[in-house]
């Protein structure tokens, strides 16, 4: 079997490197706090990351069809509008280019250091500082250490018996292998989620034969659902002094949509029947259409959108196979039923492990307090962004901040905050920072008490948004303005501070 996954080779030699801040990752989240740092006058910082080059997401799902289902105009940073998007949802590669734009705009480049793997990160009480490790084998100590991985850079890849075995060509989505050629090929496609849906309708015309393997089927919607889709906002967006301007508009509708959500949980049931009915438009066939109605509430899982997607999974050449997944052979896959399928080759659609926060990293702080003991019962932080007893330490994309909105706006409210955090270390003439276990727990228990009245809460909704004990460790509670006003700047009455 070949699985595509990028790995970094271990090197023996080791080198002690001072650097007076510390950042790992370099995708948006890397790139917001750079520039927000080189802003603030704090230009001596140093990014580790783990691949060749920037990017982050959007540099490791190349998949045929791979585009961001947020408005570019509003998945992108809003003190660089000038970029003129050739369309509402704008392609992977032009939203690398718009990245690599932005790198190079900045001048983020020069403080990166590439195929750099962080694997381990210890606090040292009596310095105050951070020793953290490398595969390269070199040794980075630093007083300030900020965490920007994201939540969808590890593959998932099913543990389905005999996956080991398979004999011919297999890949995550994430991981797409370009030079090998699906014309004419027999492909099993397992999963169902945001990257099928967008891969699958440029593979099924050019294979022989699509098997998609689904768990459970999804609320899949056009894409004008989603603001910023309205001719006035396609007007803004062409007008240069007025593309902020669109690009408030997108975030109001997004705010406004998660008021009907928090006030109106009953809107939903006006959207499964506009799901239902547009099912029964798009797919004649009363079989497959049970096949593709979820049995789970709208709003469990992370809402899909596509154009094309029932009419690829119409095809005459597509089925969708709902039973489950026995166990994986050298030539093909075999179902409950007891049906075999023979396939060339078996694409990977199964997503991340977005709960798996900060990992393969291990992390020790205070007393030796291991960050994974921590989180044995789900990932917390204040605000997302610092963890009781982990002095000095902050992360962008952390825990219950994945915003129904744009992730953009949410990394630039955290490395605004950041930045503020380690002003207020030299303000104060403090040596480290540590959130109170009081503030964090208080936080933490508001945010899941308001998460726990949401859809995704449900014993029904099975998502990844939640860890297998059913806490909600991904989603922000509230509103994005909420989160803006929360991350404005550093209340000190929220830390301990040590000189």
């Amino acid at each position: 079997m070949n699985v595509h996954v990028q790995e970094t080779p271990v090197t023996s030699a080791t080198r002690n490197i001072q650097v007076p801040i510390l950042i790992i990752g370099c995708g948006f989240g890397g790139i917001a706090t750079a520039i927000a740092l080189t802003r603030a006058g704090m230009g001596e910082f140093t990014i580790l990351e783990r691949a060749a080059d920037v990017g982050g997401v959007w540099r490791d799902n190349s998949y045929p069809g791979a585009a961001c289902d947020v408005v570019s105009r509003f998945y992108s940073f809003s003190f660089e509008q000038s970029y003129k998007w050739s369309g509402p949802f704008a392609g992977r590669d032009e939203i690398w280019d718009y990245t690599l734009g932005i790198v190079e705009k900045y001048g983020v480049r020069r403080h990166v250091t590439f195929n750099t793997e962080v694997t381990s990160a210890v606090f040292d009480e009596p310095t105050g500082r951070w020793t953290v490790e490398t595969t390269k084998g070199d040794r980075y100590i630093t007083p300030i250490l900020i965490s920007a991985v994201g939540l969808f850079n590890r593959p998932n890849l099913p543990n389905i018996p005999g996956r080991e075995n398979f004999k011919g060509e297999s890949f995550h989505s994430s991981r797409w292998n370009h030079d090998y050629k699906l014309e004419g090929k027999t492909v099993a496609v397992i999963g169902n989620g945001a990257s099928c849906v967008q891969f699958l309708p440029k593979i099924a015309p050019k294979v022989g034969k699509l098997h998609l393997f689904q768990r459970s089927p999804q609320y899949v919607m056009p894409k004008a659902i989603f603001p910023g889709n309205a001719p006035i906002d396609l007007w803004l967006g062409e007008k240069r002094g007025l593309r902020w301007l669109a690009r408030l508009r997108v975030f109001l509708q997004f705010e406004r949509f998660i008021f009907r959500r928090l006030w109106n949980p009953g809107a939903r049931l006006l959207g499964e029947a506009a799901f239902r009915k547009l099912l029964a438009d798009k797919v004649k066939d009363p079989v497959l259409r049970e096949k593709l109605t979820p049995q789970y509430p709208m709003g469990c899982k992370r809402q899909l959108v596509s154009n094309e997607w029932y009419e690829a999974v119409t095809r005459p050449n597509v089925e969708v196979v709902d039973a489950p997944i026995a166990r994986i052979l050298p030539d093909g896959i075999e179902t409950h039923d007891g049906q075999v399928r023979k396939v060339d080759a078996i694409i990977y659609g199964t997503g991340f492990t977005p709960t798996d926060f900060l990992q393969p990293m291990r992390m020790k702080g205070l007393g030796g307090k291991d960050l994974n003991d921590a989180w044995r019962h789900g990932a917390e932080a204040y605000l997302g962004i610092t963890v009781t007893g982990f002095p000095n330490f902050f992360m962008l994309y952390g825990p219950n901040t994945n915003a129904p909105s744009s992730i953009i706006f949410m990394l630039e409210c955290q490395a605004r905050y950041i930045v503020d955090a380690i002003r207020t270390l030299a303000l104060r003439k403090a040596r480290t920072m540590n959130v109170r276990p009081d503030v964090q727990s208080a936080f933490n228990t508001k945010s899941q008490e308001r998460l726990s009245k949401t859809v995704a809460a449900r014993a029904d909704c099975n998502t990844y948004f939640k860890t297998v004990e059913g806490r909600i460790t991904t989603n922000w509670a509230g509103f994005a303005t909420e989160y803006r006003w929360l991350t404005q700047r550093v209340r000190p009455r929220d830390y301990d501070f040590a000189e």
